[in-house]
Parts: structure tokens; sequence; C-alpha cells
């Protein structure tokens, strides 16, 4: 499906692993998980304070651009306990939330869904914690 090396800070990696463990996780769709751990498992391991500005980490608030029907829609991409979708914020553990971890504003995703194919491209990754200085320890 995607074939571009991802981005994951060490901290995000750790966390991730844990969640993918949780009863969260075991509510959450079978596919999701596995391709949670999946891009996990491929993933470039970096400390927080040498990860790229652009890229997705988790707590980051990124501008997605569905290129279907040309809207974006601006998210938060957060642990599946602070998920609200109605408040912007994106869980992990979603289809979407888990295609769009480690990936670069500019990049086009494109994932599965019951409908058939969606494309979003990151148009804009505005808030990176660990670009604020906010590093996750």
């Amino acid at each position: 499906m995607r074939q571009k090396r991802i981005i994951v800070t060490a901290t995000d990696h750790f966390r991730l692993r844990q969640v993918l463990n949780s009863s969260y996780a075991q509510a959450a769709d079978p596919q999701t998980r596995r391709d949670l751990d999946t891009e996990l498992q491929r993933a470039a391991i970096v400390d927080s304070a040498e990860v790229p500005p652009d890229v997705v980490t988790m707590n980051s608030i990124v501008e997605l651009r569905d290129l279907e029907d040309d809207s974006v829609d601006v998210y938060t991409l957060v642990y599946p306990s602070r998920a609200d979708i109605a408040e912007g914020r994106l869980s992990i553990l979603s289809p979407i939330g888990t295609a769009i971890l480690g990936f670069s504003a500019g990049d086009v995703i494109e994932w599965r869904v019951p409908a058939g194919l969606r494309r979003v491209r990151i148009e804009a990754v505005t808030l990176q914690p660990e670009r604020e200085g906010q590093f996750q320890l």
C-alpha cells in the first residue's frame, strides 16, 4: 500500500506500542491495529529533537485536503483516550489517524475504506509539539 518510510519519534513509538496492547486497541478494528503495527515496524525512529518540523507526530495539528472533493479539514492526531472527532481530535486508532502518522506536508496518503479508496494530501503541519520545543518525555 504505502511504500515511503515514515518517521516516528522514539517516545511516540514506545507509547504507541503500549496503545496496541491497551483495551482501546482491542476495541478497534483489527485491520487498523495491524496497519498501525506494520507502520511502527517499518518506521525510522528518531529522537524528538531530531524529527523534521513538517512530519506528523502525535499531538500534531494537520490540515488534510480530500483529493476527491477538494475539502480541507483540520485535525489533531491524539491517543485514543483524547479522541473526539467533533472537536477535531483524531484517534491514532482510526484508519486515517494511522495512515497519516509519520508522513510529511505535501505527502499524499491512500487507504481503503468500505466505500473504496480514500486519498488525502497533508497540506500543512500547523503545530508539531517537537517543533515548538514541547518534547514528550
